[in-house]
């Protein structure tokens, strides 16, 4: 079986190091070729039998939605989500309306789009503002979390201005913060042990969340990431049930990643990754996999093999 590992066409060090690591767990059984998804990669992939999909980029509000598009297209096998569900990932708005309807949690929230005022609401304050398609925590910054609605109404502006799209609106949930870790092993899915992210030790002065300034500017040293998370086994065993309910009505497949605070014994799930990245030692759901008793390699191998089995395919 010959695989292609799909690519985006500008990779940085995590996505180098990423690459490299999937390629040399996957050429432990089988053929293996890298295709960047560029202006070529229609002709290219077309030598290959099935598609590891790792591909983040391409357009701004489309990223993630080309290339399974494309490969849905030619009838080629692939890893991870459908275009439709990175679709309703990408747009946290959406998300959050999916989950609100199959009675999963999330935090209360409305969208301000560009051109449009804060409207009057009964959001409870704290409430957090971020740019409604954005990952890696771009444009959130300590002054996301706002107070009164001259804040709300600086900061959707901001947003507005900075990212050209709409700004999400929520309540602050001020608790404990775990990730969630999904895959699917068997047929059936299955949650790595929770992780729990610790924000208690950073500097004075400096916000207590995943802040771009905290997650890509150095301060990720003084977080603690416990696992498995130090929650009572009710709490746990709810978690992981409305998980897998996400991962059911948003069309997730072979792996996904969920960011959830914890408050007032209630849970929200605040954000759906479906193509979370898997940078070795870097990437929560390579940590909680590593908590399972899995090896970097054993992950890479049970995401490829329940792929083949969705595709029936002999591996």
């Amino acid at each position: 079986m010959k695989v292609a590992i799909v690519c985006d066409d500008k990779l940085d060090e995590h996505k180098e190091g990423m690459l490299d690591a999937v390629k040399n767990a996957l050429e432990k059984k089988f053929e293996v070729g890298v295709v960047p998804f560029d202006e070529n990669f229609m002709e290219n992939i077309k030598n290959y039998d099935i598609a590891f999909n790792m591909a983040t980029s391409g357009g701004k509000d489309g990223r993630q939605l080309h290339v399974p598009a494309v490969l849905d297209l030619l009838g080629i096998p692939y890893t991870a989500a459908p275009a439709l569900s990175h679709a309703l990932c990408i747009d946290k708005g959406v998300t959050k309306s999916v989950l609100l309807s199959h009675g999963i949690n999330t935090a209360r929230f409305f969208v301000v789009y560009p051109g449009e005022d804060v409207p009057e609401h009964d959001l409870n304050f704290p409430l957090i503002a971020k740019p409604l398609r954005e990952g890696s925590s771009k444009g959130l910054k300590k002054e996301s979390v706002c107070y009164n609605n001259r804040e709300l109404g600086n900061m959707v502006k901001w947003i507005h201005e900075s990212f050209h799209e709409g700004a999400l609106v929520e309540e602050f949930i001020d608790g404990t913060e775990v990730t969630v870790g999904l895959l699917e092993r068997g047929g059936s899915v299955k949650v790595l042990p929770l992780l729990e992210i610790d924000f208690s030790e950073l500097p004075e002065g400096v916000e207590k969340f995943y802040s771009d300034k905290v997650k890509n500017h150095g301060y990720d040293r003084y977080i603690n990431y416990i696992i498995p998370a130090r929650l009572d086994k009710g709490m746990y065993k709810k978690i992981e049930e409305a998980a897998k309910r996400a991962f059911k009505v948003l069309g997730l497949r072979d792996y996904a990643r969920m960011d959830i605070r914890i408050k007032d014994r209630n849970y929200y799930i605040l954000d759906v990754n479906s193509l979370p990245l898997l940078v070795p030692g870097y990437s929560d759901i390579t940590k909680m996999a590593e908590a399972a008793g899995m090896k970097y390699d054993d992950l890479i191998l049970a995401i490829m093999n329940s792929a083949i089995k969705r595709y029936n395919l002999k591996g």
